[in-house]
C-alpha cells in the first residue's frame, strides 16, 4: 500500500471526518489526479475501523520506541576553520 492512501485518510480526518470512507479517500486522491485503487482504500478503512487517529498514532509511536535509534549526526565541518586559516 502506498502512503498516499494513509495521507488521504489523514487529510479527511483533518477536514473533520472522524471515520473517513473509501469514497472520501478516493475523492481526495482524484482531486490531485492520483490514481486510486478502491480495494486498497477499502482495506485501509476496514483496518482502521473503530479506531481514532490519535489511538493509531499513539500505538505507532510505542512501536517505534522499540527500534531505538538516535546517534549519527555530528562530525563534519572540521575543514571550515582550516580553510579560513589557509585563505
Amino acid at each position: 500500500m502506498s502512503l498516499k492512501y494513509a495521507a488521504a485518510y489523514m487529510m479527511a480526518v483533518l477536514a473533520g471526518q472522524d471515520s473517513p470512507s473509501a469514497a472520501d479517500i478516493q475523492k481526495i486522491l482524484e482531486s490531485v489526479e492520483a490514481e486510486c485503487d478502491s480495494a486498497v482504500a477499502e482495506k485501509l478503512v476496514a483496518e482502521l475501523s473503530g479506531k481514532t487517529v490519535h489511538e493509531i498514532i499513539k500505538d505507532g509511536k510505542e512501536k517505534l520506541k522499540a527500534f531505538g535509534g538516535g546517534g549519527g549526526g555530528g562530525g563534519g565541518g572540521g575543514s571550515a576553520p582550516a580553510a579560513a586559516a589557509a585563505g
